[in-house]
């Protein structure tokens, strides 16, 4: 799993590891670490033209010392100076006593550079770069761009871009990531992501965590030899209208491929779900009239609806609100449940449910989706770019790393719905099933696109779905 720590976390882990080194060891560690990574990326050292992008403070002081390793090595260094005064004197000395130059004529070097190295802005930066250092960043963007912790200009804690940023090919962080190296939009400007160890002792909560295929696999429900299908688990889906009958035939797809036993869909497009998937048990509703299910599903397609809505909330088993459903949920309702319940809103969606503008959530979607959590005492999965997953009890909130934007079609939500609450079914908290729908939702739509890069749909990333199950369960 990767786990993300604040700034404040990680600089008081520095602190205390800093007590108890050499002065300057743990600088040279994340040189060390940061030269390494510029040398693998350059291939051949040696004759390689290297400019480093340095403003004041440690960060700068990383991308000097990393120059001077490199230049021992043969490489062309030049240092260009944001801010001469304040350039980090160690660093510098090191680098031109390794035969590093200070630049006399930043564009030119930077245009003739094969590898840049930001190291403009810290973990501590607020806000986006200054018009000199912007203007050198987009110079930068002709060469490979290694960004120093994270890209200059990127809000470390949150992910949030205000201004212009530094757009790096590969980031090289130290001790931890950071929250803002997972999610959009700062994780767009992070390129490939690098992590050195400088022995930092970190506490065991972090801010922000992504599953990776071993943990995915760990949450898979697997039937014992015990099982039936009532045991595995039911998931109930109210979805579609006669308006929308495909939101529900996308809804039950998503469903039957979650590791629940069986699906009992409510609603007025029965005979589209029985047409594409007969093993569907269904009912005409109310929902509390269809029988006994371990979670519910509403919301996709449904319309104007809200009785159904109410109906399922007053149930006693977690449900997952999408879609359509969202627009009749009240706060203290929710709040009120004894069961879990589960929030998946888009980006435009949450805006409603916040009173905010959506432009406002896509930017701050660390903070939203915090938000939602608390608000409405649910677990709330915000999609997007980065999808989250943030717990009312608080604890780190997962990112998930598995998405693309092939999912942005009509339909991929209904899949996702159908998918999580099926997880739901099976007895995984709702944290958990949220972030595992999530992490093989993003795989299913990675799986089914093509190499020529033809469009593909919902209905292909349903289908895509098993072997998504199938190649996290390797593991």
């Amino acid at each position: 799993m990767r786990t993300a720590f604040s700034v404040d976390v990680v600089r008081a882990a520095e602190r205390d590891l800093m007590a108890r080194l050499p002065e300057g060891a743990l600088m040279q560690r994340a040189a060390a670490g940061l030269a390494v990574a510029c040398a693998e990326l350059l291939g051949r050292v040696y004759g390689a033209r290297v400019v480093l992008l340095v403003g004041s403070g440690d960060n700068g002081g990383d991308a000097l010392y990393a120059g001077a390793r490199l230049a021992r090595r043969g490489a062309g260094v030049r240092a260009v100076l944001l801010s001469p005064e304040r350039a980090h004197a160690g660093g510098l000395a090191a680098l031109k006593a390794a035969g590093g130059r200070v630049s006399g004529d930043a564009l030119a070097d930077i245009a003739r550079a094969d590898l840049v190295v930001d190291g403009i802005v810290g973990i501590g930066g607020k806000g986006g770069l200054r018009p000199e250092a912007a203007r050198l960043a987009e110079a930068a963007r002709q060469a490979m761009i290694v960004a120093v912790d994270l890209p200059s200009g990127v809000d470390a804690d949150s992910g949030e871009v205000q201004g212009e940023a530094v757009r790096a090919d590969v980031t090289v962080t130290f001790g931890a990531y950071k929250p803002g190296l997972l999610i959009d939009p700062a994780r767009e400007y992070a390129g490939a992501l690098r992590l050195v160890d400088i022995g930092l002792d970190l506490p065991a909560d972090a801010a922000v965590e992504a599953l990776q295929y071993a943990d995915v696999a760990a949450l898979l429900p697997r039937p014992s030899a015990e099982s039936d299908k009532y045991r595995r688990g039911v998931v109930g889906v109210v979805a579609g209208s006669s308006r929308y009958p495909g939101a529900a035939v996308l809804a039950v797809s998503g469903a039957l491929r979650g590791g629940a036993g069986a699906v009992r869909y409510v609603g007025p497009a029965a005979d589209e779900v029985l047409a594409q998937f007969p093993e569907t048990l269904v009912h005409a509703g109310p929902p509390s009239k269809a029988g006994r299910v371990q979670s519910w599903v509403i919301g996709p397609g449904i319309g104007d609806d809200g009785d159904a809505v109410a109906d399922v909330l007053d149930s006693d088993v977690p449900v997952l609100v999408d879609a359509d459903g969202l627009r009749f949920l009240d706060a203290a309702r929710v709040r009120g449940r004894a069961a879990p319940t589960l929030l998946t809103p888009h980006a435009g969606e949450a805006a409603a449910l916040l009173g905010a503008d959506r432009a406002d959530v896509e930017a701050s979607r660390l903070r939203s989706v915090r938000e939602l959590a608390e608000r409405y005492g649910a677990t709330a999965l915000l999609k997007g770019s980065t999808t989250l997953v943030a717990d009312p009890a608080g604890g780190p909130v997962r990112a998930n790393p598995t998405g693309t934007g092939w999912l942005a079609t009509a339909g991929s939500g209904d899949v996702l719905s159908g998918l999580t609450g099926s997880l739901l079914a099976t007895g995984l908290p709702a944290r958990d099933a949220a972030s595992t729908g999530a992490y093989l939702h993003g795989l299913a739509a990675r799986l089914a696109a093509t190499p020529d890069g033809a469009p593909i749909l919902a209905t292909d990333v349903a289908g895509a779905l098993g072997e998504a199950w199938r190649d996290v369960s390797r593991f």
